[in-house]
């Protein structure tokens, strides 16, 4: 089966720094986290105000009680209009204070060690520069607020991780938290998915394991359930020179168990290629939701090349492509 074979899909901008329509007034605000939290639709977000320092994590909502939906999307501000971060740095700067926050991941688990359920966001985060090396840690939700860790959850302990480890996939499943991560750089040009897992996702990761490859530069690996089935979107990038093999994009496989082993998935069905659409090229971080349909609701970030004479000149974007999927998928 190939993209082809996946009927009508649809795609919609949803920020843009550069464009006022969007609503998102100069920001930068990507690696989207869908979630439906008290009857409410949210997206978490890793994010850049106007301007330059470290990213935060910020939020987007739809109004309360109305279905999921590719458009509509409302930053989180205050009265004056300023993007309000999801929790504060007085815990956590030493270690992601200069670097920032990146990449964020939603899940709700339990935890043996405080007998309760609780809800966290998981994210990487970097000592001293934005573009790592990275730890993860997560932020938890106290009942009102959600509190920054003074120590990050998962380091880096193989040496096969090149001493960085970040964009978290995490889901609760049978009493265990576990995770899919990058691990590696892409200024190395090297990407190696990691699989991990933990009674309590804070403090007792095991063994770290190869979950795919550098050769196959998987960047993310997202999970979600479905009437007993897990599906994963996965992305496929290319940082190195020259065009983008076809294979860069978007892939689809499921499982009936979220197994730490790639084989036990099935087949990956490509979704999204590396098409330039103009506000976006060679598509990553998924994340996704199904919609009351049986729609499914791809959340991703996009590029696009911009005349800004800096170091940089590239702006971030968040799209999201809407996919029809074929019976038994």
């Amino acid at each position: 089966m190939s993209i082809a074979d996946l009927g009508a899909a649809n795609e919609v901008k949803i920020f843009d720094p550069n464009d006022p329509v969007t609503g998102s007034y100069a920001a930068e605000l990507v690696d989207a986290a869908i979630i439906e939290r008290c009857g409410q639709w949210w997206l978490f977000l890793a994010g850049q105000p106007p301007g330059h320092g470290a990213t935060d994590i910020y939020s987007a909502s739809l109004p309360s009680n109305e279905p999921l939906s590719a458009a509509g999307w409302t930053p989180t501000r205050n009265a004056d209009g300023v993007l309000l971060p999801v929790a504060t740095n007085k815990l956590s700067h030493p270690w992601d204070g200069r670097g920032g926050r990146h990449c964020p991941s939603y899940v709700r688990g339990w935890d043996p060690r405080k007998g309760r359920w609780v809800e966290r966001i998981y994210y990487a985060g970097a000592v001293d520069n934005l573009w790592g090396p990275y730890s993860i840690g997560f932020l938890e939700w106290d009942g009102e607020t959600w509190a920054d860790q003074s120590t990050p959850a998962f380091v880096p302990n193989e040496a096969w991780e090149h001493g960085s480890v970040y964009e978290p996939n995490v889901i609760h499943h049978e009493g265990k938290w576990k995770m899919w991560y990058v691990a590696g750089s892409n200024h190395e040009d090297y990407l190696v998915q990691g699989y991990a897992e933990s009674d309590d996702g804070a403090t007792d990761w095991r063994k770290h394991v190869v979950f795919a490859p550098p050769e196959m530069k998987m960047f993310d690996f997202c999970v979600r359930e479905r009437d007993g089935i897990f599906h994963a979107i996965f992305s496929r990038v290319w940082v190195g020179q020259g065009e983008p093999p076809p294979e860069t994009g978007f892939w689809w496989c499921s499982a009936d168990k979220p197994s730490n082993n790639l084989s036990d998935w099935s087949r990956p069905i490509q979704i999204m290629t590396a098409d330039d659409r103009g506000w976006h090229a060679g598509p990553w971080k998924p994340s996704f939701a199904f919609g009351e349909q049986g729609d499914v609701l791809v959340f991703f970030n996009g590029m696009y090349r911009t005349s800004d004479p800096g170091p940089f000149p590239f702006a971030f974007t968040l799209g999201c492509r809407e996919i029809e999927l074929p019976a038994g998928c």
